[in-house]
């Protein structure tokens, strides 16, 4: 874990949370993407580097999750400021995207890219793992009732979000695969000291 000095010379640890959700309905069932505060929160979990432990949070527990982002130091999460945020506005009176220190892998790639890219084709090339399941099969388990299985597929995610983050911050670039299946990589400034 990263460190840093306050101005009285006392080190405190520097807390990246890593952060992903699954909702409990999709863009069509609330009448589009431009309504993603309609499509509630199924389950959200992070990770964090000051405690070194996983949280799951269920739509209850909103209010919390929020709380943990906005004193993090540093978020770090895939199309999380576009996305996980916008469904997490309906939970909160305050615009979260400018509460919270942000890292979105996804936007950082696609302004270096051109293009936007999914989190299994960098997860898969660089890591030689990737995803679990999609955000449609986290929504049929809610609708079935499977709350532990969406559970686990998100803490999953966020697992691959991590490595995927301390891979590029170490290395200085990530592979992908391009959209006709070929390895790629591209350099990476994520670094968080």
């Amino acid at each position: 874990m990263k460190a840093y000095f306050k101005a009285d010379g006392s080190m405190v640890q520097k807390n990246i949370v890593y952060f992903d959700l699954e909702t409990q309905r999709s863009a069509g069932d609330v009448g589009g993407w431009d309504k993603k505060d309609r499509m509630g929160m199924s389950v959200g979990v992070t990770y964090s580097t000051a405690s070194g432990k996983y949280q799951i949070y269920q739509e209850s527990e909103a209010d919390a999750l929020i709380q943990e982002l906005t004193s993090a130091d540093l978020v770090v999460g895939f199309n999380h400021v576009g996305f996980d945020y916008a469904v997490l506005q309906a939970y909160s009176m305050w615009n979260i995207v400018e509460q919270v220190h942000s890292l979105d892998l996804l936007l950082d790639l696609e302004v270096r890219l051109g293009h936007r890219i999914k989190l299994d084709d960098i997860a898969t090339a660089s890591l030689g793992t990737g995803k679990t399941a999609d955000g449609l099969d986290a929504i049929r388990w809610w609708r079935e009732g499977k709350i532990m299985l969406i559970a686990e597929y998100c803490c999953f995610d966020v697992k691959v979000t991590k490595m995927v983050h301390e891979y590029g911050a170490k290395h200085g670039f990530v592979k992908y695969k391009d959209r006709f299946g070929q390895q790629s990589r591209v350099e990476v400034n994520w670094k968080t000291t």
